[in-house]
């Protein structure tokens, strides 16, 4: 018997595009400091574990920056109520997508490049997003099936 149209279909389906959404916001905050995190260690010529360790470091950064101002908007928290509210979901799902986006990058040998003006570098980075987002898409899906994880 099929379960299209049943309360449990309609719920996995919400899920699945509520982890979809979560992992779009968290994404952005991803990005936002792991191509400046590139671009600092590319431009300086910092060394590949350096530049990994700074990326994801403002990766982090403005992603917790990201999940923890709607909060506290919303629900009118402070800075540390939001935090404690949003920080274990925030650091696994930024974590795994900070390895795809990492391992990502390096295969493709943007972190190599000379500087952020050759294409190497933007190329390596097209594919590092979404191989962060596949990577951290079932991530959500899990901590917000197990409310580990809200969305904001």
């Amino acid at each position: 018997m099929s379960t299209h149209g049943t309360p449990q279909h309609n719920q996995n389906s919400n899920s699945v595009i509520t982890s979809a959404q979560a992992t779009l916001h968290c994404l952005t905050g991803c990005v936002i400091g792991e191509v400046a995190g590139l671009a600092i260690g590319v431009t300086l010529g910092l060394g590949i574990w350096t530049t990994i360790g700074l990326a994801t470091f403002l990766a982090y950064i403005s992603g917790f920056t990201l999940g923890v101002l709607p909060v506290m908007r919303r629900e009118k928290k402070t800075f540390s109520q939001a935090l404690k509210i949003i920080w274990i979901g925030e650091a696994v799902s930024i974590g795994v997508m900070e390895i795809a986006m990492n391992f990502a990058d390096y295969q493709m040998g943007g972190m190599n490049a000379g500087s952020v003006f050759e294409p190497v570098f933007w190329y390596a980075i097209m594919v590092a997003i979404p191989a962060g987002f596949l990577a951290a898409w079932p991530v959500n899906w899990w901590l917000l099936r197990r409310n580990l994880k809200n969305c904001h």
